[in-house]
């Protein structure tokens, strides 16, 4: 299993905008084939800060994720969001 844990700072002024945007990309994401689960959640004492838990069946099938419209259309409308660069670790599923 391969999951990928993107961590995002996001400006004040744009959590709520930030939310609904990932909401999207999150309904969409768990109907792609070869996802497992994709959660997005917020840090409790620091709502600018996310988490973005994604696992897939394999590294090909996170990759397509990259190339989906709803991952490109996510990607480009929180880019100016971010309070500073989101970052993903990648790790090996191991016991879920």
């Amino acid at each position: 299993m391969h999951v990928t844990l993107v961590y995002v700072k996001v400006k004040p002024e744009h959590v709520d905008d930030f939310i609904a945007a990932s909401r999207e990309n999150h309904d969409n994401s768990v109907k792609e084939a070869g996802n497992l689960r994709f959660d997005v959640i917020q840090q409790a004492d620091d709502p600018t800060a996310f988490v973005l838990y994604e696992a897939y069946e394999s590294e090909d099938a996170a990759r397509a994720h990259k190339e989906t419209a709803h991952y490109l259309k996510w990607r480009e409308t929180v880019a100016d969001w971010m309070a500073e660069p989101r970052r993903g670790v990648v790790h090996r599923g191991i016991c879920l």
